[in-house]
């Protein structure tokens, strides 16, 4: 089996493709720029031994994205198998100021590069040949804050098409997704306040990349699930927050 997972390389991405490692999967690794991957990433491709390979792409330029799966293809010899859009961006910016520049900017790597992915991994599969997206959502598709504007927009718009996909392309294909709650801190976090948002959530807790992974893991596996997003969040979906995490319970 061989996946292709996007933003493969570093953080919550990488986290998923060790699972997919141990998982026995061999990996095509997306990342912005040329790079090496996490420790525990290059760690678990080598405890499973599984074949390994980084393909760069800029997600914002037409013809990088349509030509990576075909990239893929032609250095393993296979298409992949599984297909997991985890790269993203996001930036601050309420939703008085949004420019057209910052939301095409944002819907081009969040939503339209996945579109165009989920589309080419399609007709990469030969005839019946089964396969298995999951898209990297994020908690808030279910109650949107204010913040973050261009970002939250380009995750709902993505959210919305995940049930169309999966009836688009079934029956050879599954589309689901995994919309995950706060799971690593990013620039500009508390220590303090990571422990406060943890406390806050309805389980006390904060999603750790691990969960994400193990849930993307399943829904590859679940030959019966389609067409469905799995919270993995700590219960915040369960709950309507004004702000982003990040301007939350600060000092």
């Amino acid at each position: 089996m061989l996946a292709l997972v996007t933003g493969g390389l570093h953080r919550v991405g990488a986290a998923i493709a060790a699972q997919l490692a141990a998982a026995g999967y061999d990996l095509a690794l997306h990342a912005h720029r040329m790079g090496d991957p996490d420790p525990d990433l290059a760690e678990a491709i080598r405890a499973n031994n599984v074949e390994s390979a980084v393909f760069p792409a800029d997600l914002a330029v037409p013809g990088e994205v349509e030509s990576l799966v075909e990239k893929v293809k032609a250095h393993f010899g296979r298409a992949p198998d599984a297909l997991v859009n985890s790269a993203s961006i996001i930036s601050e910016g309420q939703w008085p100021d949004l420019s057209r520049g910052e939301l095409a900017r944002h819907l081009d790597v969040n939503f339209i590069a996945p579109m165009l992915l989920i589309q080419s991994f399609a007709k990469a599969l030969a005839g019946d040949r089964p396969g298995a997206i999951v898209n990297i959502l994020d908690q808030r598709v279910a109650n949107p804050p204010v913040d973050q504007a261009a970002y939250t927009a380009s995750k709902l718009a993505l959210a919305s098409v995940t049930r169309v996909m999966a009836r688009a392309f079934a029956p050879s294909i599954r589309v689901n997704a995994v919309a995950p709650g706060n799971t690593l801190p990013a620039d500009g976090y508390q220590e303090s306040q990571w422990q406060r948002l943890a406390d806050a959530m309805p389980l006390e807790r904060n999603s750790a990349p691990e969960d994400i992974a193990g849930a993307v893991a399943y829904l590859l596996s679940a030959p019966s699930v389609t067409g469905q997003t799995l919270f993995v969040d700590g219960g915040a979906n369960l709950e309507s927050y004004e702000h982003d995490f990040l301007h939350m319970m600060r000092d």
